[in-house]
Order: structure tokens, then sequence, then C-alpha cells
């Protein structure tokens, strides 16, 4: 298959020389889409804040969960999924097509190398669709209307934005890119949001944090839980709130109640 011009373009696009966080996310994950640039990277996070492989896992954990109910419970049959990161198992269509095989998904990101992996997240049931968009987050109006090409604006949709927001920095620009998102979205529709966070009790979080806006790309924002929390205003948040991510409804099987990773999350409804 003659690979199109975008991926091309993508290809060229991609840095092998400086770490890049979603190959960063993808070898803590055990994927093989990343450099030894990003390994060595990732090790020396790792030594910083020996935990930090458990977010990625977390994270992984808590969008399958998260989709699986708003597929199931919910009877959402519609994802716009925006900072998708590197394909890995369980992307959120291959979870909501097998709860509900029509579910239609959009997904959005505007790294290179996520999109030259593109194809991977295109495949889809035959009574549903996938689509993807390479474009930045603050552009909401394009992707609005990317979206309503393959999803009923009328009918409610999950907006699912894991580990995303953190890459803008300023706190009103943050909450008004969420806020105008869901404005654009019928009542019925959920958010799903995750986002690594700061706490006085997680002081090697922020050293390793630190290390990467100094070494890797692109720069990450940390916020406390309750800014995170920020981001639900105006939804009704389905229990337990905000929490790490690994205690958003743990299911059954998963063993004893994990330790806290600094990586939060929620679901909230538009009522």
């Amino acid at each position: 298959m003659t690979e199109s011009p975008a991926v091309n373009d993508a290809h060229e696009r991609i840095r092998t020389d400086q770490p890049h966080t979603a190959r960063i996310w993808n070898y803590w994950l055990g994927g093989k889409d990343n450099y030894p640039v990003d390994q060595q990277a990732g090790d020396q996070i790792r030594r910083l804040h020996p935990g930090i492989g458990e977010y990625a896992l977390a994270d992984r954990e808590f969008l399958g969960r998260a989709v699986r109910h708003l597929a199931g419970a919910c009877g959402i049959r519609q994802f716009l999924d925006i900072g998708t990161g590197l394909p890995t198992a369980d992307n959120t269509h291959e979870v909501a097509q097998r709860v509900a095989p029509e579910s239609r998904i959009v997904y959005v990101d505007n790294d290179p190398i996520v999109l030259a992996h593109a194809e991977a997240l295109l495949t889809s049931t035959p009574q549903g669709r996938t689509d993807y968009l390479d474009e930045d987050l603050r552009n909401v109006d394009t992707i609005l209307e990317h979206a309503s090409r393959t999803l009923d604006m009328r009918e409610p949709v999950a907006l699912v934005l894991l580990g995303v927001v953190i890459f803008v920095e300023d706190d009103e620009e943050a909450y008004g890119i969420v806020r105008r998102l869901v404005d654009a979205l019928p009542a019925g529709s959920h958010l799903v949001l995750s986002h690594t966070v700061t706490r006085p009790d997680m002081p090697d979080v922020d050293a390793a944090v630190a290390f990467w806006n100094e070494h890797g790309t692109p720069k990450l924002t940390q916020r406390t839980p309750d800014a995170v929390a920020r981001f639900f205003d105006g939804l009704e948040l389905l229990e337990p709130g905000v929490v790490s991510c690994n205690r958003w409804r743990p299911e059954a099987g998963d063993g004893e109640l994990p330790a806290e990773v600094a990586m939060f999350g929620g679901v909230g409804r538009k009522a």
C-alpha cells in the first residue's frame, strides 16, 4: 500500500534525536514504537520516580473502564478521542465496539508519529466507523467540523481527553478549550479526562516532570487534584469523582486496591 503524502510528511517530521512523550509512554507500556533516546529518557525518569511506569498502565486501564461503562451502562455510541497517542492494545474503538459494534470514533492528534501509525486506529467493525484527524487540541472549531462528518452531533458524544490538556500551560486557556468542546456537545454527552497532578506527598513526581521539561518534548504542566476537578465544572461527576486513575471504578478481578498514582481522572455527564 502506498502511503499518503500526509503520512510521508509525518515520517519526515519525526525527531529521533530527542525524547518524545508519546514514544516514552509507548516504551513504558511495553510497545515497540520508540527509539533509544526515548528509552534512555524513560529509564532516567523511572530512576527519579520508580512508579512512573505505572501511570501509563493506570491511565490506559482507566480508559478501558470508562469506555466500557459509557458504551454499556450509558448507551453512548459516539466517541471523540483527542490526544490519542500511539496505537496500542485496547484503543478506544476496540473497547467501544466490543460492547456496541455500531460505535463511531473520531481520533485527533497532532503528533507526526501518531499520524504515521494512524492506520492502526482506523480498523473498525462493519457496523461502526473510525476516523482520524491530524490537528492540534487548540483548534476547536476545526476539530468539531471534522468530527461532525463521522459523528451525529445531535446525539450524545463521549469526549475523551486523556493526558492531553497537560500540554496547555495557561490555566484559563486549558479550561476554555475543554469548555468550548463540551459546550458544542448535546445533553447526555460525557467528558472523560485524565491529568498528571502535583501533591505535597508526591515530590518525586515533580522531580520527574522537571527532568522531562528540561530534556523532552512537548513540555507538560502539572495541576493539583482540585484544579483537575475544575475541568468538570457544570457537569454531573460520576462516582467516585476525580481520583487516582487506578481507583476509578476498579473491576472485579483487579485484586487489592493499588497505591495512588499521580495521574488523576474522572468522568462527567452533561445534563
